[in-house]
């Protein structure tokens, strides 16, 4: 259903009106498309706490956009060519990981206070940041104070800005988390906390426009919806993908395989040996394992029969939990695999008439926190989630009219995200050169304003 509101705060009479009541001005998102694939304009890269010995240079380079850095009146770029002051960045890189003590913590508001007004509508802020030091308390509270920096600043920065925080230490490890926050692939991705550990490389080059060429990727719930942006956008990236749905979507999945030139696999994933048969069916291996099938069951607590708890809990958590164990211990996911799982804002801040569905979801974020190391260890293979807020979906379309514009607002970009926003963050956490990302719950929902 389209978002009228958006539309409307569009238009001059809009504008107008919606700035004498003091309501929500959502601007619209720049997403990615074949012919806009990176954001338009330069890139502005800042230090705060002095010299941090990150090799950012040639990373940023990569992205795309031209890096410069900003002197009085002018905008100096790294090659020698020069454009006014007057033109703002498209995305502006504030390395903090130098930051150890307060006053050092204020050069994060001396490099950024002159500059965060004139980044461009749709642009991107990235502050990185280091690991906590255990052994150095004042460096651990000031690099965590970076975390409350980057969400306030997310919340007031509009335009369709977003703002986000990379903890690492190497920058060659996070080159894929750059590359993903500083397109228009990460539209609705805003006040996030994104660690990245040791470097772990692919196997041989990268070809950034089709990282999963030559890979087999299985969606599950993947014939309608975010399962199926999903399979789309893991097809566009070069992967073969398996459509995995239940029987009474056997033409729905069939449908979507035959678009994408992949297969369909009709099965129940809540059953005991979904597992098995999946390894069966594809006997040369899993390099993806998406696990996007859930339901909901809403109803509050004192309303809710057993059923419903557990039908959700089964297909949510349960199913997750069985098919994953299986595929581990089968070896179906080969060394260098991905598995992405779907959790979901309800489980990480709760929701009212979801005690079912917000312990499914917070059970996923446990599932990846604890199996992650342990599944890197032992079987080569990354784990993490996407937590979608609310998504433009059938779904949400049927929700009561007053609901419905409360969730699209009540985020810091003041609009729903698009399945599409969902399916480009879990290509980035599937992309052969994310392999130092690892353990991560990223909130794919315009930071939205229940919980962190």
């Amino acid at each position: 259903m389209a978002d009228r509101y958006l539309s409307f705060t569009a238009t001059a009479p809009g504008r107008f009106l919606t700035a004498r009541l003091g309501l929500p001005q959502p601007a619209a998102l720049s997403r990615w498309t074949a012919e806009r694939p990176s954001l338009e304009g330069h890139l502005l890269h800042l230090t705060a706490g002095g010299p941090s010995g990150l090799d950012l240079a040639p990373v940023l380079a990569r992205t795309g956009l031209p890096t410069a850095t900003e002197t009085a009146g002018t905008t100096t770029g790294s090659t020698g060519g020069s454009t006014t002051g007057s033109t703002g960045p498209a995305a502006v890189v504030l390395d903090a990981t130098g930051v150890r003590d307060v006053d050092t913590l204020a050069e994060v508001h001396a490099a950024l206070h002159p500059v965060v007004r004139s980044v461009a509508a749709s642009g991107r802020v990235v502050v990185l940041g280091a690991p906590l030091d255990t052994r150095d308390h004042h460096q651990a509270a000031v690099q965590q104070a970076l975390e409350g920096f980057v969400r306030s600043l997310g919340k007031e920065i509009g335009r369709g800005r977003t703002v986000n925080l990379v903890r690492l230490s190497d920058a060659s490890a996070a080159e894929s988390t750059l590359r993903f926050l500083l397109s228009p692939k990460s539209a609705y991705v805003s006040g996030q906390v994104i660690g990245v550990g040791a470097a772990e490389g692919p196997d041989g080059p990268v070809d950034w426009t089709l990282p999963l060429a030559g890979r087999t990727a299985l969606v599950t719930g993947a014939a309608r919806g975010i399962g199926e942006a999903v399979a789309e956008t893991l097809a566009r990236d070069g992967a073969h993908v398996v459509v995995l749905d239940v029987p009474q979507a056997a033409e729905d999945a069939r449908r979507v395989a035959a678009r994408l030139g992949g297969s369909a696999l009709t099965l129940d994933i809540t059953a005991a040996d979904a597992g098995e048969r999946i390894a069966a069916e594809l006997p040369d291996g899993l390099d993806v394992l998406i696990h996007n099938a859930g339901i909901t069951r809403d109803r509050r607590l004192v309303n809710m029969p057993a059923e419903r708890w557990s039908s959700v809990l089964d297909v949510n958590l349960a199913s997750v939990l069985r098919t994953t164990d299986a595929l581990l211990a089968k070896g179906a996911l080969r060394t260098g695999g991905r598995i992405v799982a779907t959790a979901s804002i309800a489980g990480l801040a709760g929701n009212a008439g979801q005690t079912n569905y917000g312990a499914s979801k917070a059970g996923v974020a446990g599932l990846v926190r604890s199996l992650a190391p342990r599944a890197l260890a032992e079987h080569g293979v990354t784990v993490n989630a996407v937590a979608p807020g609310f998504i433009e979906t059938k779904m949400t379309a049927a929700v009561p009219l007053f609901i419905r514009e409360a969730g699209r607002r009540m985020n810091s970009l003041a609009q729903g995200g698009l399945p599409v926003d969902v399916a480009e963050t879990t290509a980035w956490l599937a992309h052969p050169a994310s392999g130092s990302v690892n353990g991560q719950v990223v909130r794919v929902c315009g930071q939205s304003l229940l919980g962190a």
